[in-house]
């Protein structure tokens, strides 16, 4: 009963804040999927961040990374990309590549650092870079994007693969990128936090894997670390993106009191055995529309309201991978609910 009540009270109030009455709004709210507009496709590895009355979303579009605006959250316009051509490192550090995948965007120490991966698809000979700017506005005279190059790499002799980053910074001011796709799994990185870079002799730490019998697939991908409460919620996919409507990604969450773990599902599985808890599933009959959601990305806006952002396939427009953007609530045991 107490979680019942908490978990209407916390829709309520969420509910009032975007214009709704709390009586109707387990029921008749649009949820802010329903009223997104504009430039909503092609999206794929969304992440989010906000500058002055901005919001931007950085994603994974043709060849290089791509810029979506939005003043009010909802209506979104195309706002060019932050390459013009493949950086020269990465061409020598990744032999075949034609495309950057897969941003993150934090600000940190008075900077914007997005880091970005590169690789070709199914091989673990991936590299992470890093590019930064004083500021995301295009009419600042303070506007450009440097590239400092080379982070992090994976070669055919690592068990992991270096694509996907997540840089988080823990209560004590460290910062940590967690990144992975396949192989054994999610793995996480201490960051210098001078250069943003990891050390040369740096070690992973496993923090995420599913299990797998030899030369069989292990589907497990695009880490983010959200943090709130006094705990690091882990959020990765599960399954296979990037087959249109046929695509059976969801997004599972584990918890930690530590950055580097163990994380743990509300039942108490492992992530390091392919356990943890549903956050972003597409079984419903209701959510048959956009199939696939995963890779997500979450931030926090000024009034305190903490969003998700996320990808799915569209069933009616022939599976374009679509923005998608969920407000995060948290239940009276303090795991996030995504009002999707």
């Amino acid at each position: 009963m107490v979680r019942t009540l908490s978990r209407f009270l916390a829709i309520g109030a969420l509910a009032l804040s975007m214009g709704v009455s709390a009586k109707g709004a387990e029921s008749d709210a649009p949820v802010l999927n329903d009223r997104l507009s504009g430039a909503l496709a092609p999206t794929h590895d969304p992440v989010i961040i906000r500058e002055g009355d901005t919001y931007y979303v950085f994603n994974t579009v043709g060849r290089y990374i791509g810029i979506k605006t939005s003043k009010d959250l909802v209506h979104w316009e195309e706002a060019g990309s932050v390459f013009a051509e493949l950086p020269e490192w990465a061409t020598r550090a990744v032999p075949g590549t034609e495309g950057i995948w897969a941003p993150d965007i934090q600000r940190v120490n008075g900077e914007y650092r997005l880091y970005y991966s590169v690789s070709t698809f199914g091989s673990n000979r991936s590299a992470i870079g890093l590019a930064t700017a004083k500021t995301l506005d295009p009419t600042s005279k303070d506007y450009g994007w440097s590239d400092k190059g080379l982070v992090v790499q994976s070669t055919h002799a690592d068990d992991f693969n270096a694509i996907d980053p997540n840089l988080v910074i823990d209560e004590k001011g460290g910062q940590w990128l967690s990144l992975g796709s396949f192989w054994t799994g999610i793995k996480l990185f201490a960051v210098n936090p001078e250069t943003g870079k990891v050390d040369a002799g740096t070690r992973p730490v496993s923090i995420a894997r599913r299990p797998a019998p030899a030369g069989a697939p292990a589907p497990v991908e695009a880490p983010f670390i959200l943090t709130h409460g006094g705990w690091y919620y882990l959020l990765v996919s599960y399954d296979y993106c990037c087959k249109g409507v046929n695509s059976t990604y969801y997004t599972v969450m584990g918890r930690s009191r530590d950055v580097t773990g163990p994380y743990l599902g509300k039942d108490g599985s492992k992530l390091m055995e392919g356990g943890g808890s549903i956050l972003l599933r597409a079984d419903l009959e209701e959510k048959e529309r956009f199939r696939g959601p995963g890779h997500v990305g979450a931030f926090t806006d000024t009034d305190g309201t903490t969003y998700l952002v996320y990808h799915a396939y569209d069933r009616e427009a022939n599976g374009a991978p679509t923005l998608r953007i969920a407000p995060l609530t948290w239940d009276a045991d303090g795991w996030p609910v995504a009002h999707d």
